[in-house]
């Protein structure tokens, strides 16, 4: 697929842009990232995860304590409410351990498709397509879909790209979205994927 091969030599080394050390950071880190910048949420977390460091520091810390650290991230409440939820379910159901099945992670609060496969991709390798803002209007963009439900996408996607490029496809998608194929006004002249792609070869 010429697409997926445009897109390796324009974004050959991605990975996630949020920082973290093992699957727990990642989840927080994730439920964080909503509706704020990965740089902003890194920002955060460096002083977050010298605090708190286990799903049971989380699920122990008061609301009011960890809104105040989180707050910058914006819709603090919320996000503290989920996170102290999830927390407490990993250390009541997983040991603390966050789950390496889709599964388990979509019974947790707070996680949706989204989020466990940002998990399972970044945190344990397990192959999955990440359907957010980026990869939906890009997905849509292209003419690799015409559904706008994330899961119709995903599935969509799926049928699209080899199951080992899963991981690799979601994040350089993300990337292309943030660095050129942007919301309001996507640099098309400067796009490899231009002649690839339905709105691209429309644009002046």
């Amino acid at each position: 697929m010429k697409i997926l091969q445009i897109l390796r030599s324009a974004y050959p080394d991605v990975k996630t842009a949020l920082d973290h050390k093992n699957p727990l950071e990642m989840l927080i880190s994730t439920i964080l990232s909503a509706q704020c910048t990965d740089v902003r949420v890194n920002q955060v977390t460096r002083t977050l995860y010298k605090e708190l460091r286990t799903a049971k520091d989380f699920a122990q810390i008061s609301v009011s304590d960890l809104e105040e650290i989180i707050r910058p991230t914006g819709f603090f409440r919320n996000k503290a409410k989920s996170i102290k939820a999830c927390c407490r379910a990993l250390v009541e159901k997983h040991d603390g351990n966050v789950p390496d099945d889709m599964e388990a992670l979509l019974r947790l609060p707070g996680v949706g498709r989204k989020t466990a496969n940002v998990i399972l991709g970044s945190a344990f390798g397990v192959p999955g397509i990440v359907v957010d803002t980026h990869v939906k209007r890009l997905s849509q963009r292209i003419g690799l879909t015409k559904e706008s439900d994330p899961v119709k996408i995903e599935s969509d996607l799926m049928a699209l790209i080899p199951k080992k490029d899963w991981i690799d496809f979601s994040h350089q998608m993300i990337w292309h979205g943030r660095r050129l194929c942007t919301a309001r006004k996507p640099k098309c002249q400067a796009c490899p994927l231009r002649e690839l792609c339905d709105h691209g070869r429309e644009s002046p």
